[in-house]
């Protein structure tokens, strides 16, 4: 097998517990081998000598942790390297150790929310994570089996990072609340946290108690491989009700939710709404402009109209629909920055949230310590978000295209209805900032037809300002759909 089958974007992602009924493709030789073309591919971007680097590693609460890092050590450590080993980790916590500890790239193993059964690699250097084309260079050099042969070995060194991680998000509570760690400034307030057994548990320990929060009623802190009772994941329903119910059932002031490797949240207010998705975007956005009078907000392109009419009416910034993908997101935005363009923060909807004031490294528990802040002054979260305006109803329809050159194909239906909707200017209306696929305003609400990144589906995208909407709209589109015969639009129904 190529090991390019194991390229997730920009991570590298496969199965690797039988557990679950798969065929295992993330091997212990798989690891081994992608972990050796690592080194070699840093030597060669960064005419560093192997002996002289310093790799930290880390992973999250996932089954096949210890295991697959045993096997990255194990390469590291023939190649040269001296190891820093973090064990149980955040992802965005390893990027900082290429900050605090120095050290030349970071290793996180992680897949994020995905099943107990996957696992995988992701990477950093010190200007950030890797870009897919960085991991397609590397499965190409672990697929030749080159590694660096040194008669040097390195060698590992255990580090508590997480201990430094965690004491740098109280400080920056603090300078902002200008209080010392002694003053306890969240005494009063209580503040419950759902870690869905994932890697993010020491945020309630090691940053809310020791700050004087009450985290009575918090869920799920201790890492669980197995994931037994939701999936850790701010966008799972199951996952939200979760939270919510602590809020309710604790009458907390705050609910935080992390995914499993902490790069993601997502939060609720003390009446027990959920703030996620777009109304996360909009309270990220208003702490972020606070100082950026004026700033653009990169966001991916599935976000509301109620959204953009927020940002730049309520704030008086700018709103950048961009391409779904995080790293797209981060990437834009560096580059808006880098052109003049003042961006505090690239968000998904998914709940990556990069801040330009945190080297655009989307971090889950940075961001929700800019929202503990927020409470701690006493600001209402409900209140910061009366004026945006919801829809009522939200719906995602997922096409799949039976060919094997899927991505023609569904670049032409994308052409095809732009064509189509062109022809009913009283009905709809294209949207001046398409960039990525097709974005429609209709008399109830708007769609968007986009292509997926990797594989051969095309996702499309309902909200509608009345109840019905989204059905009145699907019901115009249908006929355009069907004359499609390499589409399967069946979920339209």
């Amino acid at each position: 097998m190529s090991y390019k089958k194991l390229k997730s974007g920009t991570d590298v992602r496969g199965i690797a517990s039988c557990l679950g009924g798969n065929t295992v493709d993330l091997t212990q030789e798989a690891v081994s081998d992608i972990s050796y073309a690592f080194v070699v591919w840093f030597v060669n971007k960064f005419a560093k000598a192997s002996n002289d680097l310093k790799i930290s590693i880390g992973h999250d609460s996932r089954i096949t942790a210890d295991s697959i890092s045993s096997s990255v050590i194990d390469a590291l450590v023939e190649s040269g390297v001296t190891v820093l080993n973090c064990n149980l980790a955040s992802t965005p916590a390893m990027f900082m150790t290429t900050i605090d500890l120095e050290a030349d790239a970071a290793i996180q193993i992680t897949a994020s929310h995905h099943p107990f059964d996957r696992n995988g690699l992701k990477f950093f250097i010190k200007s950030g994570g890797l870009e897919g084309s960085d991991i397609a260079e590397i499965l190409d050099l672990a697929d030749n089996g080159e590694r660096i042969i040194t008669d040097v070995k390195g060698s590992v060194c255990d580090v508590e990072y997480m201990s430094t991680y965690a004491a740098r998000l109280r400080k920056i509570i603090c300078e902002s609340l200008k209080c010392s760690e002694s003053d306890k400034p969240l005494s009063g307030y209580k503040i419950v946290v759902d870690a869905g057994n994932g890697a993010g548990g020491f945020y309630a320990y090691d940053v809310l108690e020791k700050l004087g929060a009450d985290i009575t009623g918090s869920r799920f802190l201790e890492p669980d491989g197995m994931f037994p009772n939701h999936v850790p994941n701010p966008e799972n329903a199951e996952a939200m009700k979760s939270i919510c119910d602590a809020v309710k059932e604790t009458k907390a002031d705050l609910g935080l939710i992390f995914d499993t490797d902490v790069d993601r949240a997502g939060c609720v207010d003390s009446s027990g709404n959920e703030i996620n998705r777009n109304r996360l975007i909009a309270l990220s956005s208003t702490i972020a402009m606070e100082n950026n009078p004026g700033a653009t907000i990169v966001t991916d392109s599935v976000t509301s109209d109620g959204l953009k009419k927020f940002i730049e009416n309520e704030l008086k910034g700018k709103h950048y629909r961009y391409r779904r993908g995080y790293k797209n997101v981060i990437n834009k935005a560096i580059e808006l920055c880098n052109s003049g363009i003042n961006c505090p923060l690239a968000i998904e909807t998914s709940g990556h949230a990069a801040l330009k004031e945190n080297y655009f490294l989307d971090d889950g528990a940075y961001l929700v310590t800019k929202i503990v802040i927020e409470v701690a002054k006493g600001k209402d979260l409900n209140a910061i978000l009366s004026s945006l305006e919801m829809p009522a109803e939200e719906r995602e329809c997922r096409f799949n295209i039976l060919l094997d050159d899927f991505k023609e194909y569904g670049n032409n239906v994308i052409a095809e209805l732009e064509k189509f909707a062109s022809q009913f200017p009283d009905r709809y209306t294209i949207a001046d900032d398409n960039r990525e696929g097709i974005r429609v305003s209709t008399q109830n609400g708007w769609f968007l037809l986009r292509m997926s990144v990797h594989d051969p589906v095309m996702p499309m995208n309902f909200e509608s300002n009345i109840e019905g909407g989204i059905a009145e709209d699907i019901k115009l589109l249908k006929p355009f759909f069907e004359k499609f015969q390499h589409l399967d639009c069946s979920s339209l129904n």
